[in-house]
């Protein structure tokens, strides 16, 4: 095995028993408190620091990965994932509703910080360790990596869901965040013992200025990405799980869907190679990809909004579950192939100097995505119900698809080197 190839073994392994234990996390929580009888408002408010703070961290991250070597800011962000564990498991039954979930969501946002830093630090990791692998097939090689890092990183968040619920079930809300925190400082030690602690250092931006002069690819990729994930946290976040609450799904049979939803998710993703039309191996496919997979997204749920007013407008009502499950297991595959395309052009556009800050640029832009989806998933569903939040999401991924048509081949592609 090339060091390169190691190298990517052990950062793909350390954030699978991150995500694995985040995934946990987030049912943890919701199952918890939904438990004690918090209402569904109160819980969409537990996770928005959570959001809200990867923002911060991505655009941070990167930098700092740049400046102090990305296999540090890897430990880094599993450290800052066990901290945030010790401090909710701190949270005391006697104390107030008010101090509980003032409690909660910091040691959510906590937990923000650790994902989005781990997040950046493992994907830069990705770019540094192609780089140095032997260029035969190099973007193909790239897009691959990516692809199973990305792909098996949702399919681990979807187990832990099902963890989630088995370890609040076995040992209670506090015995199993100590658990899951003694896990993650077994897998700190290793990280630690086995990757080279100056990998990936070198100059950092000295100022804002430089920091922020993204090249127009990555400026392009980031706005897209906004628009995408927000598209998918629309309905997805508060619409879709109240949606199947309110049609007589059990609160289990809610989360056993969308951790199988998150399964099949990352199982497509990690195929999405696959599945894209190749193209003499270099950066044009992924952009054609990305082009054809917004715009067929863009028609999912269009079509379900359509099929659902046609339906009420009619004779008869139409079995929304159907319609909605049958809408969302056809997003799941074509949103899984633009996050694999997308995830493999932030690193082709990447710098090699500074690939983490771009990367951690982009990914910032993911958490924006998300936050923004959160927020106007509860308003829409408030406002017109299921069919609105569909709506909302046609609209961004609209205009996903739009950004993804000026975007610029990557530079060492063919087509972006004159007279070739």
């Amino acid at each position: 095995m090339t060091a390169a190839l190691r190298n990517y073994a052990i950062v793909t392994a350390a954030y699978w028993g991150f995500t694995l234990t985040d995934g946990a996390l987030r049912m943890l929580v919701l199952l918890h408190f939904f438990r004690l009888g918090y209402s569904p408002l109160t819980l969409s408010l537990l996770f928005l620091l959570y959001e809200a703070a990867g923002i911060i961290a991505n655009l941070i991250g990167g930098w700092l990965a740049v400046r102090f070597g990305i296999a540090r800011m890897l430990a880094s962000g599993l450290a800052t994932q066990i901290i945030g564990f010790l401090f909710m498991s701190a949270l005391q039954p006697e104390w107030s509703a008010l101090l509980s979930v003032a409690w909660v969501m910091v040691a959510q946002g906590i937990c923000g910080i650790a994902k989005d830093v781990t997040k950046t630090a493992s994907k830069s990791a990705i770019k540094l360790t192609s780089d140095q692998a032997p260029s035969a097939g190099a973007e193909r090689r790239l897009f691959r990596w990516v692809a199973w890092f990305t792909g098996s990183k949702n399919a681990m968040k979807g187990l832990g869901f099902f963890l989630g619920g088995v370890l609040l079930e076995l040992l209670g809300f506090r015995l199993a965040l100590w658990v899951m925190a003694a896990a993650l400082a077994l897998i700190l030690a290793g990280v630690m013992l086995s990757l080279p602690p100056l990998m990936g250092k070198a100059q950092a931006s000295r100022n804002a200025r430089e920091f922020l002069a993204k090249s127009r690819g990555v400026n392009l990729l980031a706005a897209a990405r906004v628009l995408l994930f927000g598209a998918r946290d629309v309905w997805f976040v508060v619409g879709l799980p109240v949606f199947l609450y309110a049609s007589g799904w059990t609160f289990a049979m809610v989360g056993g869907f969308l951790a199988a939803w998150t399964i099949g998710y990352g199982i497509v993703q990690a195929a999405a190679p696959a599945l894209v039309r190749r193209e003499n191996g270099d950066g044009r496919a992924g952009i054609a990809a990305a082009r054809l997979w917004s715009l067929l997204l863009t028609l999912v749920p269009a079509a379900m909004a359509v099929w659902l007013v046609a339906g009420e407008m009619g004779t008869g009502e139409p079995n929304g579950e159907t319609i909605v499950i049958g809408g969302l297991l056809l997003f799941g595959v074509a949103f899984a192939i633009n996050s694999s395309v997308h995830s493999y052009l932030i690193l082709a556009y990447a710098g090699s100097e500074k690939a983490a800050e771009d990367v951690g640029f982009y990914y910032a832009a993911n958490a924006a995505g998300r936050l923004a989806g959160t927020l106007l998933s509860g308003v829409l569903f408030g406002v017109g119900g299921i069919v609105a939040c569909l709506v909302g999401s046609a609209a961004m991924v609209a205009g996903c698809w739009l950004l993804t048509l000026a975007l610029p081949v990557p530079v060492g592609s063919p087509k972006a080197r004159p007279d070739v």
